[in-house]
């Protein structure tokens, strides 16, 4: 194919407009090209289906080396599985999968499925509360924290932690300054954490035993856990909140979860298609390469925008519709290739067992209009006032 002229925009993929509602500056983007030049950012924009899997596929052309969009942050993030590159990713991420296989998660599926239960059990009986703080972000922090084996007073401080962090992911704009400070306490304590500080029998205590096999350095298991905890809830809760939110808006598609309980893995993926919990993340192209007649040059940036990949018409039908039954499994929201997120599994509990209680115990939810985290790369709900709910 002969390359053209490439396409470009003055749209600004990190302004609070974009961040509050990506959709229509997305559209724009994915209808002019492929990939378009992003000039206020000097950023490529990926914004189609099947180049975004093309991207996320090739690890040797896009590199994971630039996963943030800022050098700073790229240079804190090496020795991560986030930003490195096969073969070293394998070994790094190995660590991450033995304690997120479908076996190992296999022993917390009641436990998780009994916290969700209790929590929408209290909030039934209340009537009236934030969706956004009493259920998506309390039932992964009561998992994941525990998970991790975060012991004593650094468990008030994940949550802001792991905002700031991925407030960092994006460019140095006015929001990723701010998140400085807390982002820096973050990698202090990761730097410092040892085993001794983490629960027996958790995840993170696994880590630094790995190290002691010899299975990675020692000084990479600050650095997974730091990923652990900056990566480990975040996107969860955008992906519970934003489940919440969407069976209120759609009681039509929340009935039919409620009389067919069978559809809430597909009902889980409609959510992460229709609202991916992260706007974008960066790649570094490695050598020249062409998508759709678009050449990408060597040492450039791309942004990938999985929110516009996962509504593309090109991939899915009526794609601005929210539909229980279409079972997206191929969404990108979970990623694809050798960086798909290794977490995904522990999301799905996580999930299901919110969807399947509210499912047990609440026939109609009264909202509030949801009130809108801006963060440089996750899209969460910050309010979600409960109005009312009609018990089951």
């Amino acid at each position: 194919m002969t390359a053209t002229s490439p396409a470009s925009s003055d749209i600004d993929i990190f302004s609070d407009e974009v961040l509050l509602d990506p959709y229509p500056a997305f559209t724009e983007l994915r209808e002019q090209a492929s990939a378009v030049w992003l000039e206020r950012t000097g950023i490529w924009a990926i914004t189609r289906y099947q180049p975004i899997r093309e991207v996320l596929g090739t690890w040797s052309v896009f590199s994971s080396k630039a996963v943030a969009f800022n050098e700073r942050m790229n240079e804190n993030l090496v020795g991560t599985s986030l930003a490195t590159d096969p073969p070293d990713h394998q070994r790094l991420r190995a660590v991450l999968s033995e304690n997120l296989s479908p076996r190992a998660l296999r022993g917390l599926k009641a436990d998780i499925e009994a916290k969700a239960d209790a929590m929408v059990a209290e909030l039934v009986r209340r009537g009236t509360f934030d969706a956004a703080d009493d259920l998506a972000r309390a039932l992964p922090l009561a998992v994941v924290v525990d998970l991790i084996g975060v012991q004593g007073a650094v468990r008030d401080d994940i949550l802001a932690w792991g905002e700031a962090a991925f407030n960092l992911l994006g460019p140095m704009n006015e929001r990723a300054v701010e998140s400085v400070p807390l982002a820096g306490e973050l990698f202090e304590w990761a730097h410092h954490v040892r085993a001794g500080d983490l629960a027996e029998g958790s995840m993170g205590h696994a880590i630094f035993a790995a190290a002691e096999r010899g299975e990675i350095e020692p000084e990479h298991c600050g650095m997974i856990v730091h990923q652990l905890v900056a990566a480990g809830m975040d996107s969860t809760i955008a992906a519970i909140g934003n489940a919440v939110a969407l069976f209120a808006a759609h009681p039509d598609q929340f009935d039919l979860v409620r009389d067919d309980p069978s559809l809430i893995p597909s009902a889980f993926n409609e959510v992460l298609r229709y609202e991916a919990p992260l706007h974008s993340f960066g790649r570094l192209v490695t050598e020249d390469h062409e998508i759709d007649g678009t050449i990408l040059p060597a040492g450039s940036q791309v942004a990938v925008l999985f929110a516009a990949g996962n509504r593309d018409p090109r991939q899915y039908d009526d794609p601005d519709t929210f539909r229980v039954r279409r079972n997206p499994v191929d969404h990108l929201s979970f990623g694809y290739g050798p960086h798909g997120c290794a977490g995904q599994g522990l999301a799905r509990l996580e999930a299901f067992a919110v969807i399947g209680a509210l499912a047990r115990r609440v026939r109609r939810l009264t909202v509030d209009t949801p009130r809108r985290r801006i963060n440089n790369t996750t899209r969460s709900i910050d309010k979600l006032p409960v109005m009312g709910l009609e018990p089951a």
